[in-house]
């Protein structure tokens, strides 16, 4: 259907999507990964501690979920998108193809990382990362538990990313 609306998430979007949604599957974005490389000064950090939050960087794939929203929703759930991922715009917002789980291709409405926005941290090393999200809080919480909420949730769909659980053992070694 043309008019149709579809949203990825790959991070909290996934666990915790916040808005209404007319159907869920299980999606694969191709071009991109799954990576904590946007510093959170917002969510899961401050200015003073920043923190990490996932971002979609280039290369790769991602496995996370696509939601379907109604026409009737959209301008709603839109303008919480915004709001909820663009507090100090590090995204791009764009439209890319995703494969749901059923066959399917569609087009959806993607959050990608901005490389040139000074937040952006780039390829850090893991005891980096573990670093700044072990000790970083922002108005969402804990930056561990944005973690370990990433990691369990992958587990559940049946994702097992050996890069995140090693990430998350180093965070909690600290």
């Amino acid at each position: 259907m043309a008019s149709e609306r579809w949203v990825f998430g790959y991070g909290s979007l996934m666990w915790r999507p916040g808005f209404p949604f007319a159907e869920r599957r299980g999606a694969i974005l191709h071009g991109r990964r799954r990576a904590f490389c946007i510093y959170s000064v917002h969510h899961r950090g401050t200015y003073e501690r920043p923190g990490l939050v996932l971002g979609l960087a280039p290369g790769g794939a991602t496995r996370g979920a696509a939601y379907r929203v109604s026409e009737a929703d959209w301008a709603e759930v839109y303008a919480y998108l915004l709001e909820r991922e663009q507090p100090t715009e590090t995204y791009i917002e764009a439209r890319r193809f995703l494969k749901l789980d059923d066959g399917r291709r569609v087009e959806a409405l993607v959050f990608l990382s901005d490389v040139g926005h000074p937040q952006w941290a780039g390829a850090l090393t893991l005891e980096r990362q573990a670093e700044l999200i072990a000790g970083a809080t922002g108005l969402s919480g804990r930056n561990v538990d944005y973690l370990r909420d990433l990691v369990a949730h992958l587990r559940e769909m049946g994702v097992r990313d050996v890069g995140m659980e090693r990430l998350l053992d180093l965070v909690e070694e600290l």
